[in-house]
């Protein structure tokens, strides 16, 4: 080979290199945004103030952008320039990120939830009295009209959500591309025995992008939200107060800039490139151009090749479709991941939440976690199950088999963590576990009792604070708490009659903030965090296997339409749903809502731990149990189908002997057996 030859040669490989950095790199930015996203959730939420039903719905409109365009780019956009067409997606994913950010700059200053006694005491050391502060503002919001309410509602920017809708929205449309067109032209470029390893290392690279995405989530939730514009001083709650909100929309301002970085390299990338390995004679050759039969070249003869008409690509769409679907195999993958899918979906976005919730952890500390501990697990994962494939040169058979064991084994360790619990918060009046008090008798509609009768607190506010008896109140004058001294966070609240009348406590004090949790808590965290990271790990094991079955059950000229309907079907009904069914749900185990800055409901400031736990887990531990039913099936299919190919091709060996090529590879096309009717390369 001459050195001219070899030059280009390399200069081929050199650009497949390039494209496979920079899909990597696509990848890293889009799951970086993506993950910000999902560890803003309760930060939009409490910032919004809406339920988590609505914040499903927001979470979901990523999914719905998607929706709109996936199948026409899977299909179409595999005839036209698929790395311009990436490029010109990673443009649209950060202008989302950037309109989700908007809403920050035209509202007003974040106001949470607090007593007037707090507001007296921000400018003065005097002693205030909490207990009868609050006289005049029991219940005031009921009394403002409907002028009055739409008025601080439109002051408030109480509709400002609809940006960030929008925004994910633009954030889905632009993430369309990248998967069926990305994989789709590495596969088609490069040699079929580096495809594993090709897609290992992009997923694992892709994997960095959540753990920098929780980790800055993790670092701007403990930054206030209105930081450089109020007086910190002045603030009475810490991070880990439920009424905390973070500089939420500082990390989308971020997550644009790269996403935007990330689209440059891919405009200076051709249409297409020669196959890896090929000889220089053989690229020049023309036949061996047509022989190649990449995907784009499949679809179109080759005068229409440089101009593509639109009627005429539409019109082998929906026979296409027909062929893919009627594809057994492929169809069971499909149903196998959305189920799993709306599992995941469902776990991913409330987990910061549950840890909040029922192990006490604050959301800083469980998003940081999520980050530092969960992700790197996945992406080791990952790693492994590409080398098992690439070791051990497994094929549909081996790779199948490798993904239901890791699915076994990662649904047996989300079981277990049913079981792991703490009790829940002591909150005076909310919690059952308060009945062990007798002395104080709480009505759990008003959480008024005779201790703090006399008082005439407003119950709808959430202003907690922990007495010494390590009893968390629902306010400082829903403790009865007579005087008060500091300001600030620093402020400290004396002779609380409930206290008093508890008995537990010599102190009848209280500062701001919920109590801890009891000691065995953090025990159990630590063990529920264990299992999630040993889950995480096997559970990754089996991703890449079970991304080359669906690559290797579907025919050559229908990946990028078979990997966009999977986007699109997966997306519409496992990415769409599972935040709003859930979010509904956990609304349901809330036990304290809060009150808006206008009146009427806001965010839950506290849930019921136990009824929070089996209906989070139980409808995710379900999910799991339903997907690996379905995953049991496809293997008894895929092996089922092997032995019919098998003794079909023996039978052709034995029946055509002089007709029978043979050169120590199989390359089977099912569609070969007449009852099939697809065509899978193994």
């Amino acid at each position: 080979m001459s050195v001219e030859s070899k030059k280009t040669r390399e200069a081929c490989c050199s650009k497949l290199k390039l494209f496979l950095a920079s899909l990597a790199f696509v990848y890293f930015a889009k799951a970086f945004a993506g993950a910000y996203m999902k560890s803003s959730i309760t930060q939009i939420e409490r910032r919004f103030d809406i339920p988590s039903s609505l914040i499903g719905v927001i979470d979901g409109s990523f999914e719905m952008g998607n929706l709109l365009i996936i199948a026409f780019v899977s299909y179409f956009g595999a005839k036209l320039h698929r790395p311009r067409l990436i490029g010109i997606g990673c443009l649209i994913m950060a202008v989302g990120s950037f309109l989700v950010a908007l809403p920050h700059f035209f509202q007003g200053l974040y106001k949470y939830e607090t007593s007037v006694s707090h507001k007296a005491a921000v400018n003065s050391t005097e002693t205030i009295l909490p207990c009868l502060s609050n006289h005049s503002m029991t219940d005031a919001d009921d009394t403002l009209d409907a002028e009055t309410k739409l008025e601080c509602e439109k002051a408030a920017g109480s509709p400002m959500w609809i940006y960030v809708f929008l925004g994910n929205m633009l954030r889905g449309i632009g993430e369309t591309p990248v998967m069926p067109l990305g994989i789709s032209y590495l596969d088609d470029f490069s040699r079929e025995e580096n495809t594993p390893f090709y897609l290992a290392c992009i997923h694992t690279v892709g994997i960095l992008g959540p753990m920098f995405g929780f980790m800055l989530g993790s670092f701007l939730s403990k930054i206030y939200v209105d930081t450089g514009f109020v007086n910190l001083d002045t603030i009475t709650i810490t991070y880990k107060d439920s009424r905390w909100v973070g500089a939420w929309w500082l990390g989308f301002i971020v997550t644009g800039t790269v996403v935007l970085l990330s689209s440059i390299p891919f405009f200076f990338l051709p249409k297409s490139l020669p196959k890896q390995g090929q000889e220089q004679e053989e690229i020049q050759s023309k036949s061996t151009e047509l022989a190649t039969k990449t995907e784009q070249e499949q679809f179109l003869p080759e005068e229409t090749q440089e101009k593509v008409k639109f009627q005429e690509m539409a019109k082998d769409f929906i026979p296409s479709l027909k062929r893919l679907f009627r594809n057994r195999i492929y169809s069971l993958i499909i149903l196998a991941s959305l189920v799993i899918v709306n599992g995941f979906i469902g776990l991913i976005t409330f987990k910061p939440k549950y840890i909040e919730q029922v192990y006490g952890q604050s959301a800083t500390k469980a998003i940081f976690l999520i980050g530092i501990l969960n992700l790197p697990a996945v992406a080791l994962g990952f790693i492994t199950g590409g080398f098992l494939l690439k070791r051990f040169k497994l094929g549909i058979v081996g790779a199948a088999r490798v993904a239901i064991s890791a699915s076994l084994g990662s649904f047996c360790l989300l079981a277990v963590q049913i079981f792991v619990q703490c009790e829940n918060a002591e909150v005076a009046g909310l919690s059952m576990s308060y009945q062990r008090v007798p002395q104080v008798s709480y009505n759990p509609q008003t959480l008024l009792s005779q201790c703090n009768g006399h008082c005439f607190c407003s119950v709808k506010h959430w202003d907690p604070v922990c007495a010494y008896n390590g009893m968390t109140y629902a306010s400082p004058c829903l403790a009865g708490c007579q005087t008060s001294t500091g300001m600030g966070k620093e402020m400290v609240f004396h002779n609380c009659t409930c206290i008093n009348e508890a008995g537990l406590a010599a102190n009848a004090s209280a500062v701001l903030g919920q109590c801890p949790r009891k000691d065995d808590c953090d025990i159990k965290f630590k063990i529920y965090m264990a299992l999630s990271v040993i889950g995480s790990y096997i559970s990754a094991c089996g991703g890449t296997p079970g991304y080359i079955v669906l690559l290797r059950s579907i025919q050559p000229d229908l990946k990028s339409l078979a990997l966009g309907m999977q986007t699109l079907i997966v997306r519409t009904l496992g990415g769409i749903p599972p935040p709003i069914y859930f979010g509904a749900l956990i609304d349901r185990t809330c036990l304290k809502w809060g009150t808006k800055h206008c009146g009427g409901r806001g965010a839950c400031r506290l849930y019921n731990a136990n009824a929070f736990r089996l209906t989070y887990l139980g409808m995710i531990t379900g999910l799991y149990f339903l997907a690996n039913t379905v995953w049991g099936y496809l293997y008894y299919s895929i092996v089922k189908r092997q032995k019919k190919i098998a003794l079909k091709n023996q039978s052709k060996e034995n029946g055509q002997e002089s007709n029978a090529v043979t050169n120590g590879h199989a390359n089977i096309n099912i569609a070969d057996i007449d009852d099939m009717g697809t065509e899978c390369t193994i």
